[in-house]
C-alpha cells in the first residue's frame, strides 16, 4: 500500500465541483443549437440533468449518449490485457441510455492510438463486441486515429470512447419520483470506470492481483432493466458513475435521498479507504459497490428482486432536500 497524502479526488487532480462549473458554463451556449432542429426531425426534448438526452424523429423518441473508459485504460496497459476495456466503454454508454428507458440500438466508437498495433486494436474491439452483444446493440461504424504526438502510454497508449443511440418505449425521467419511494441498490462489479485517477495514486500498482481487480469490466444492466420497465411502474433510474451517490439527487434535486442501508462495498474499496480517504469522500467519488439504482414504489420492489436477485432497498426518498448516508449529510441543497 502506498503512503497517501491524497485525501480527496481533487487532490488527485479531478475536481468534481470544477467539472460541474465547466459544464454549466457551456450549457446555454450549446442549448442554443436546439433551435436548429425545432419543428424538424431531430427536435430535442431536453432531459436536463441526465447523462443522455432525447430527440424526436417522426413519432419515435430516441436517446443518445457518449462516454469513454478514462484512466482505467492505464491499468489495461500495465497488465498488457486489452480485451475488456471495450466492455467498459459500451457499458458506460448504454447504462446511461437505459436511465431514460431507452433500448440501445446502435453504437459508433472512437479509438485513438499512440502507434498502430493491429493485434492490440483487435483485442480492444473484441471487448467492444462483447459489450455490444450483452447490450443487444449493433456497432455500425467508428473511427481509428494514430496520434503519436498526443497519445502517450506505457507501451500501447490509446484512448477509447463511444456514442450510442437508443429508442424510448417507456420514457423515465425521474419526474415521477415522490417521497416514500424506495431506493433500490444494484451491485457493481467493482470500480466500474470511475475514480481511477485517485485509485491509481493510492494503491500499489505493482501488485498483479490489485491490477486484475481494477480491470474487472463494468457491469451492463440493460436487459433486466428493460424487462423491469415493461413489468412494473418505475419512477427513476440512475447509473452510479463518477460522483458516486451524488448521481441520485440529480434526478430530483428538490427532494431528499436518505441512504440508510447501503450495499456492502467490495474489498477493493476498503483498500482505497484504508489509505486515509474518509467515508463521505469515498461515497462522493466511487460507486462503493452499487453500480446502478432503481427508484420505484416500495410495493413494486418484488418485481425488481426477481430480475435483480442481489439487489436490496438501500433507502427512501423524502421531502427533506439533500443526500444523506446513515443520517449524515453527504450533500445539502446544492447538488
Amino acid at each position: 500500500m502506498k503512503t497517501n497524502e491524497m485525501k480527496t479526488y481533487a487532490d488527485a487532480g479531478v475536481n468534481i465541483e470544477k467539472d460541474g462549473e465547466a459544464v454549466a458554463s457551456i450549457v446555454d451556449l450549446l442549448k442554443s443549437t436546439f433551435s436548429n432542429r425545432l419543428g424538424k426531425p431531430g427536435q430535442v426534448r431536453d432531459t436536463g440533468t441526465h447523462f443522455a438526452n432525447l430527440f424526436e424523429v417522426g413519432d419515435n423518441l430516441f436517446a443518445m449518449s457518449t462516454d469513454g473508459v478514462g484512466s482505467k485504460i492505464l491499468i489495461a496497459e500495465k497488465l498488457g490485457k486489452f480485451n475488456t476495456v471495450g466492455i467498459d466503454m459500451v457499458a458506460m454508454v448504454v447504462n446511461d441510455l437505459i436511465c431514460l428507458g431507452a433500448e440501445p440500438l446502435v453504437l459508433v466508437d472512437y479509438l485513438a492510438v499512440e502507434k498502430m498495433e493491429p493485434q492490440t486494436v483487435l483485442e480492444i474491439m473484441k471487448g467492444v463486441k462483447t459489450g455490444a452483444d450483452e447490450a443487444g446493440m449493433a456497432v455500425i461504424g467508428g473511427e481509428t486515429a494514430t496520434l503519436p504526438d498526443m497519445i502517450k502510454g506505457e507501451g500501447s497508449g490509446f484512448d477509447l470512447a463511444g456514442t450510442g443511440i437508443g429508442i424510448v418505449k417507456n420514457l423515465i425521467t425521474g419526474e415521477n419520483i415522490r417521497p416514500g419511494d424506495a431506493i433500490v441498490g444494484i451491485p457493481s462489479t467493482g470500480l466500474h470506470s470511475n475514480g481511477y485517477t485517485l485509485a491509481r495514486k493510492v494503491l500499489d500498482l505493482n501488485d498483479k492481483k490489485t491490477l486484475e481487480t481494477l480491470l474487472t469490466p463494468t457491469k451492463i444492466y440493460v436487459k433486466p432493466t428493460l424487462q423491469l420497465i415493461e413489468k412494473t411502474e418505475v419512477h427513476g433510474l440512475s447509473n452510479i458513475t463518477g460522483g458516486g451517490l451524488l448521481n441520485l439527487p440529480r434526478l430530483r434535486p428538490e427532494l431528499g435521498f436518505d441512504i440508510t442501508d447501503p450495499l456492502k462495498p467490495h474489498p477493493i474499496f476498503g483498500q482505497i479507504s484504508s489509505t486515509g480517504i474518509d467515508e463521505p469522500e469515498m461515497y462522493r467519488t466511487f460507486n462503493m459497490g452499487m453500480g446502478f439504482s432503481i427508484i420505484l414504489p416500495e410495493d413494486n420492489y418484488p418485481e425488481a428482486k426477481k430480475l435483480f436477485p442481489d439487489s436490496k432497498i438501500i433507502g427512501t426518498v423524502s421531502n427533506t432536500t439533500g443526500l444523506r448516508l446513515r443520517e449524515k449529510t453527504i450533500e445539502g441543497k446544492k447538488v
